[in-house]
């Protein structure tokens, strides 16, 4: 399958789960909000330029608000994530060896450690991000702090599920 479709499937799946079934979820959206929609910008391939994660970033984001009906709040926090995502990349993992072997981060191309890193930076980042633009202003810091902590908590578990359950495989980049 060409790595285009297989990222519009990804598109439409992520869209689907985050709308129909994780905002769906009634007893954890007072404190906690289940977030995996933005996986999808974590495993965008190595090859993309900034310009095309942050533009397709954008297009992600702004479909999901339309869903939501939160007209720009998570299309700014992916835009964000699309951002840093090439120069964390560039900190944790050998520019001449995984970039240039491999198609996608995944935990098979970068190792459990750097992975895990990365995912959890950059779901750290994206949830601190969406809950000050939710609020514009701190009010309670403890409040604040307590859930983009539980937040990322909760996505960071539902990204290992996701690993764990949908493996994907080390694809070479010479092997397309």
């Amino acid at each position: 399958m060409s790595t285009l479709i297989k990222n519009i499937i990804r598109f439409i799946l992520f869209i689907a789960v985050q709308v129909y079934i994780l905002n769906q979820i009634p007893p954890l959206h007072r404190f906690v909000v289940p977030y995996l929609y933005f996986l999808y910008i974590i495993w965008l391939p190595f090859t993309l330029n900034k310009f095309s994660q942050m533009f397709i970033a954008f297009l992600f984001g702004l479909t999901l608000d339309a869903f939501t009906g939160t007209m720009g709040l998570h299309a700014a926090a992916c835009v964000l994530i699309a951002y840093i995502k090439p120069f964390l990349l560039s900190l944790l993992i050998p520019q001449e060896t995984t970039e240039q072997s491999y198609a996608e981060p995944s935990i098979n191309s970068m190792g459990w450690a750097p992975y895990s890193l990365y995912a959890g930076l950059l779901t750290f980042i994206h949830h601190f991000y969406l809950v000050l633009l939710e609020w514009l202003q701190f009010g309670s810091f403890t409040y604040f702090l307590g859930k983009v902590t539980a937040t990322t908590g909760i996505s960071i578990l539902l990204i290992l599920v996701t690993e764990m359950l949908f493996t994907r495989k080390a694809k070479f980049r010479t092997n397309k």
